[in-house]
């Protein structure tokens, strides 16, 4: 088996509304970085899973994996790295954000997936977070534990996408669809969210680079 990379997160909403936030995207509707990239889905009730990231694509896994804990998975061939400009200084996406019941569970089933093992374990509180990296140099994946999370599945619930300037980017993007810039629990680096009124579908922060 070839190493394991997450080639696309797939989200239902509208490529005007990506293109809104300044990301370049295609007329198919992706929109590239180098290793993962989006796809962004259109909302014409075809999915049924409403908005937000609906599902993933890997390729170096096992051709017969459909489900990741609940995760909707695709197993594609490895693309080519593509280099994309956006209007926004995007670079790259940093992790994305799953949500479960069980991090033992969940992290189990990713590791077993993708070959990707547990990096670390982080409690805060009543929360613990596992950090999988899937692939050198690639996506990684933030599993979050919380008590209110009952669900037997796991689900994803946003992501963060790393730029070059981020005050150019919150200033472009204007501040009725980006909180201001503030320090980030990654050391060194500073965060922005995007709010729902950009209706992008999903949570969406950016972020500076590692």
């Amino acid at each position: 088996m070839n190493e394991s990379r997450v080639e696309h997160l797939s989200v239902v909403g509208s490529a005007e509304a990506w293109r809104r936030v300044g990301l370049t995207v295609t007329d198919t509707g992706e929109v590239p970085f180098l290793f993962t990239s989006l796809r962004i889905v259109p909302d014409d009730g075809a999915i049924g899973e409403g908005p937000g990231i609906v599902g993933w694509s890997l390729s170096g896994i096992d051709p017969g994996v459909t489900s990741i804990d609940g995760l909707a998975t695709q197993v594609v061939p490895a693309g080519e790295p593509v280099v994309t400009e956006h209007p926004n200084g995007a670079i790259e996406l940093d992790h994305v954000v799953v949500l479960t019941s069980s991090l033992d569970r969940t992290c189990g089933e990713i590791e077993a997936a993708t070959g990707s093992p547990l990096k670390r374990v982080r409690e805060v509180g009543s929360m613990r977070q596992g950090f999988h990296r899937i692939g050198r140099g690639g996506l990684i994946v933030e599993v979050v534990e919380r008590p209110e999370v009952t669900d037997r599945v796991a689900a994803f619930w946003g992501l963060v996408i790393n730029v070059r300037d981020l005050d150019a980017a919150a200033e472009l993007i204007g501040r009725d669809r980006i909180g201001a810039p503030k320090d980030a629990v990654q050391p060194g680096r500073r965060i922005a969210t995007v709010s729902g009124s950009a209706g992008l579908g999903t949570a969406v922060a950016l972020m500076t680079p590692a």
